[in-house]
């Protein structure tokens, strides 16, 4: 399994329209192969900031199978345009022994 964590700042005063728009695009990852879950969280102490847990069976799953598809193209167009700067997106793997 692979998580994919995305940082996230909304441009001010765009997050209730983001809020919106994601509520969208999440039918476009969650309809992908591979996606096993994703969550949405806002920060608490600085406005617009999310961060975007998705988890994937593998890293080509998102690395090419979504971002690389028609799909990906229509959540960009929903919600690319909220960012300010582009998010940072990396991806993390267990540890294995390591978890509670």
């Amino acid at each position: 399994m692979i998580l994919e964590i995305a940082q996230l700042q909304v441009r001010s005063g765009e997050s209730a329209a983001f809020e919106a728009a994601f509520l969208q695009a999440q039918r476009i990852i969650a309809a992908m192969p591979g996606h096993l879950s994703h969550e949405l969280t806002r920060c608490v102490e600085r406005g617009g900031h999310y961060v975007l847990l998705v988890r994937w069976q593998t890293l080509a799953d998102h690395e090419t199978g979504f971002r690389k598809s028609p799909q990906y193209q229509e959540w960009r167009a929903l919600l690319h345009h909220y960012y300010e700067p582009m998010p940072t997106v990396l991806h993390y793997e267990e540890v294995r022994g390591a978890a509670a």
